[in-house]
């Protein structure tokens, strides 16, 4: 009798954690485009606050270019750029980049680079710096990231490219000088990555191979 009860109980323990299981996985299916639609659509609204749709007729989501973890922008592991065309051509490029060297770590940044070179906006996407000083960084605390709009690797000029407190033409936060300076030093990075690698941005070098 005991050993009946006990495989009767193991049976209905198994039946239990199939069924249990069953679920869950259904839950997760039928959920699971939900949830990347919402990704999507957060990941969309971000690019499109540097690049407006009034400047691309695009999907920059869908005109992804694949890159590696690459020391000027910072990355710890592989990200993607987006383009934003009009009419077929590159407009724009949106970097990813990663400021290693904030007050409290990893500040995530995204650079918009207009085709020109300059600056067209920076998002700050995630990070841990200290709440009411080095916070400031957030679009939602202050709109401090505006001030790289329009600027370039030759506006300011190269030793310029700082705060303030350090000699440059970047204002820095009352208290908090270490977080500004990182950003800083993330924006100045991704011009020079996009400065080198702006034929591959650009989709130049299959233009190039075309005309051959």
């Amino acid at each position: 009798m005991l050993g009946q009860s006990i495989t009767k109980n193991g049976l209905l323990l198994g039946l239990f954690a199939v069924v249990t299981t069953g679920v869950i996985a259904g839950t997760y299916l039928s959920t699971r485009g939900l949830v990347q639609d919402n990704i999507r659509a957060a990941e969309e609204r971000a690019l499109l606050e540097i690049i407006p749709r009034d400047r691309h007729d695009n999907s920059m989501l869908d005109d992804a270019v694949a890159l590696g973890d690459d020391a000027l922008l910072g990355l710890r592991e592989p990200r993607n750029a987006y383009r934003a065309k009009q009419n077929g051509e590159v407009v724009a490029v949106i970097l990813p980049a990663t400021a290693r060297d904030g007050y409290t770590g990893d500040i995530d940044l995204i650079i918009g680079v207009n085709r020109d070179g300059s600056v067209a906006g920076v998002r700050v996407l995630s990070h841990r710096e200290t709440p009411g000083l080095g916070d400031q960084i957030d679009y939602k605390k202050s709109q401090w990231v505006d001030g790289f709009i329009g600027r370039s690797l030759l506006n300011p000029k190269s030793e310029k490219w700082a705060v303030k407190k350090d000699g440059g033409v970047f204002d820095q936060f009352t208290g908090a000088t270490i977080t500004p300076r990182a950003v800083t030093a993330a924006v100045k990075r991704s011009l020079e990555f996009y400065a080198q690698q702006r034929p591959m941005l650009l989709d130049e070098v299959k233009q190039e191979k075309g005309d051959e």
